[in-house]
């Protein structure tokens, strides 16, 4: 189970890298959240998995527990992602309406085309 994990951790990394190295911006915010996913599938895959261990200590002396600590990696990661992914979708929203397009090369050549005030000429 461990290898196919880390299979699907490294194909999914390749798929964001790609996504997110194109010239669409959303492809790139495809590629955020399929990067922000995998880091936290990384976060379970190193934290382990103790099978029929409770994550809470009852007794004070058990030997057997589960590690919470990644369980609540992963959800303060879920959080600060869904943070990031809401900002860059607005983002990229409101510079498709200024802009007219979601190309990253086009939005370059429109900055570049944009007249100075004539008292800054």
């Amino acid at each position: 189970m461990e290898i196919l994990l880390s299979l699907l951790v490294g194909v999914l990394m390749s798929v964001s890298v790609w996504l997110m190295l194109s010239r669409n911006l959303v492809k790139f915010l495809f590629g955020l959240v399929v990067i922000s996913n995998v880091a936290n599938l990384i976060i379970f895959k190193v934290g382990g998995l103790t099978r029929g261990a409770p994550p809470l200590i009852v007794d004070g002396n058990s030997a057997d527990y589960a590690n919470s600590l990644p369980q609540a990696l992963v959800l303060t990661a879920i959080v600060i992602g869904f943070g990031l992914v809401s900002f860059t979708l607005v983002l990229a929203f409101k510079a498709y309406q200024a802009i007219g397009t979601v190309d990253v090369d086009e939005m370059t050549v429109a900055e570049q085309r944009e007249k100075l005030p004539e008292n800054l000429e």
